[in-house]
C-alpha cells in the first residue's frame, strides 16, 4: 500500500475520487480498519479511509433520528443516544475482536455498509431497515444522496438501502441519516443448560412464537459456553440456550414468569439480573467468546428447523464450534485453519440445508483463492454487475474484495 486518503470534509472525498478516476487508480475503502480482513483481498496502490469524517450533525431525539458523517465511531454515536434514553435497535455486531483489532472502533458508516446486525435483529429488524438516508460519492466522483430524514414508502429503487450491504464497493458513504429508539428500561435473560443444538433450536423457536416479545435468543455449545467471561455461566460446563425479554420492570416480571410455565419442559432456567444479562449480551455481540485465532470463522445464514441439522453434516467433515444466533437463523462457525478453509464440504452442506456462507476470517492466502462470499446466482450476478456498471464503471472500490471479477 502506498498512499493512505484520508479526507476530512464532503468535498475533499469528492475531489480525492475524482482524481482517482480520471487516473483510473483503484482504491482499498475503509473506515477505521476493523473489518479489513473480511473478504477477498484487495490490491490496490491506495487506501481511502473515512476515518477523518467524523462527527453527529443531527440529532433530534423527540424525532427519534440521528444524522452522523460517516466516520464518527460507533462507540461515540452509542454513548450519545444513551445519554438521552435511546439506542441503535439492531445491535450492531462487533467483528474487531474476532479479527484482531481492538473492539469498538468501527465507525458507523461501515456498519451501514456490511449491514452486520446482532440478535437483536430477530425481532427489530437489521441495520438497513433502520437507514432513512445517506450521502456519498459514485465511482464517477460525482456527489449523490438518497433518503432522507424520515422513512416512507416510494415508487422505485431505494438507493441507500441498496448500498447497505455493498462493503464499499460501489460508493463511499460521507453521511448517513438513521432511525434511533428508546432504550428498554430493564433486561433480563433465562438461561437454559444442557440442552442439545435441535432441543436448543426447538425451545428458540417456541419462546419467539409466544405472545412475550422475546428480543433475543442465542444457544452456545458446551464447549464455546467455557469460553465465557462470566464465572458462574462459565462454570456449569453445558451447553448455554439464553431467551431474552426487554421492556418495563413490571411487564417483563410478568412476561418471564409466563415464558418459565411455557417452557417448562425445557427444565429450570438460570435467571440472569439486569447488570449480568447486559453483560452477556454485551459478550454476544462482541463474539468474545470465537477470539482472533489460526482458525477459520464463517457467518452462515440458514432456515433456524435447517440449522443443526446443517452443522452436523459439516461435523461429519471437520471439526467445529458453532455459535446459533436468530434461533439458529444465523450460525457462526469456527473451522480448523485449512488451505481452503473447508469450503467445498461448507458450501455443499449449505447447498443442501439452504441458506448462504460467508468466511469472516482466514488467512489472506487463503481468503484469495476460495469463494469468501456466497456465489450468486445468474440473475443476481447480472443485477450486481449493472449495479456496478452504474456506480463504479471504473472498478475503483475495493476491486475483487466481494467476487474476483468484480
Amino acid at each position: 500500500m502506498d498512499e493512505i486518503l484520508k479526507p476530512a470534509t464532503e468535498w475533499e472525498l469528492k475531489s480525492m475520487i475524482s482524481a482517482l478516476a480520471e487516473r483510473q487508480i483503484p482504491a482499498e475503502i475503509i473506515g477505521a480498519g476493523s473489518k479489513r480482513g473480511v473478504g477477498r483481498p484487495v490490491s490496490a496502490p491506495v487506501a481511502l479511509t473515512t476515518s477523518g469524517m467524523r462527527g453527529i450533525s443531527l440529532y433530534e431525539p423527540s424525532e427519534l433520528v440521528m444524522s452522523a458523517r460517516a466516520g464518527t465511531p460507533l462507540a461515540q454515536i452509542e454513548v450519545e443516544l444513551a445519554s438521552r434514553g435511546q439506542m441503535l435497535p439492531f445491535e450492531p455486531i462487533d467483528l474487531g475482536p474476532a479479527l484482531g483489532a481492538p473492539a469498538g472502533i468501527q465507525t458507523i458508516g461501515a456498519v451501514f455498509a456490511t449491514n452486520m446486525s446482532g440478535a437483536r435483529r430477530i425481532a427489530a429488524g437489521s441495520a438497513r431497515d433502520y437507514l432513512l438516508g445517506l450521502r456519498a460519492v459514485n465511482g464517477h466522483g460525482e456527489f449523490f444522496k438518497s433518503g432522507g430524514r424520515v422513512m416512507k414508502n416510494v415508487t422505485g429503487y431505494d438507493v441507500a438501502r441498496g448500498l447497505s450491504g455493498s462493503w464499499g464497493t460501489l460508493a463511499v458513504m460521507s453521511e448517513v441519516t438513521f432511525k434511533v429508539l428508546p432504550l428498554p428500561d430493564d433486561v433480563a435473560t433465562l438461561v437454559y443448560t444442557g440442552l442439545t443444538d435441535d432441543l436448543a433450536v426447538e425451545l428458540m423457536s417456541t419462546a419467539l412464537g409466544l405472545p412475550y416479545e422475546v428480543s433475543g435468543t442465542v444457544h452456545l455449545p458446551a464447549g464455546l459456553a467455557r469460553r465465557l467471561k462470566q464465572a458462574d455461566l462459565r462454570s456449569e460446563k453445558k451447553s448455554l440456550t439464553a431467551i431474552r425479554i426487554e421492556n418495563f420492570t413490571r411487564s417483563i416480571s410478568y412476561r418471564k414468569g409466563r415464558l418459565k410455565e411455557a417452557l417448562a419442559a425445557f427444565g429450570e432456567p438460570i435467571d440472569l439480573s439486569l447488570e449480568k444479562s447486559l453483560q452477556f449480551w454485551g459478550d454476544m455481540r462482541r463474539l468474545s467468546f470465537m477470539p482472533y485465532e489460526p482458525t477459520h470463522l464463517w457467518r452462515i445464514s440458514t432456515s433456524p428447523r435447517m440449522a443443526a441439522k446443517l452443522v452436523n453434516d459439516i461435523k461429519r467433515h471437520m471439526p467445529v464450534e458453532a455459535f446459533y444466533d436468530w434461533s439458529g437463523g444465523l450460525i457462526w462457525l469456527e473451522t480448523p485453519a485449512s488451505a481452503d478453509a473447508g469450503t467445498a464440504d461448507i458450501r455443499r452442506a449449505v447447498a443442501i440445508h439452504g441458506g448462504h456462507a460467508t468466511l469472516v476470517r482466514a488467512d489472506h492466502s487463503v481468503r484469495g483463492l476460495v469463494d469468501v462470499f456466497q456465489p450468486q446466482s445468474p440473475a443476481t450476478e447480472r443485477l450486481s454487475r449493472g449495479l456496478k456498471d452504474a456506480f463504479d464503471p471504473l472498478r475503483l472500490f475495493n476491486p475483487g474484495r466481494m467476487y474476483a471479477t468484480m
